[in-house]
């Protein structure tokens, strides 16, 4: 089963982004961020480096948005890529601020599974 990507985020990803940022930030900075992560290039990094870089636990395929995104896989419909602001070797995690359940779902595809996204770093 191949895990396929599309080109761009989907719109609704950077506001969704940008409201989870002002929980962590003030709003300006949040703004700030999210207007960069749209003019970033797609990159790309295993699902596993990213679960660990941002010290989540990897969501059980039964969660409901985990599932509905493995029922996208087998269908063969793209994933949005997902939206990422570097963290520290200070231990400040990576944070993904979209697309959490799509990288738990690739993951449960193969560890070792590309996932697009787009990456900012907080001192950009």
């Amino acid at each position: 089963m191949n895990v396929t990507w599309s080109s761009t985020p989907e719109p609704k990803d950077y506001p969704a982004s940008e409201s989870y940022l002002t929980l962590l930030s003030d709003p300006a900075e949040a703004r700030r961020l999210v207007a960069m992560l749209a003019e970033q290039p797609i990159v790309h990094y295993k699902a596993k480096d990213l679960l660990r870089a941002a010290q989540l636990p990897l969501l059980p395929e039964n969660d409901l948005h985990v599932a509905g995104d493995l029922q996208k896989i087998r269908s063969g419909k793209e994933l949005s890529p997902v939206l990422l602001v570097r963290g520290t070797m200070e231990g400040v995690p990576l944070l993904i601020v979209d697309g959490y359940h799509r990288v738990c779902a690739s993951y449960h595809v193969s560890e070792d599974v590309d996932v697009s996204a787009q990456l900012v770093s907080r001192t950009s």
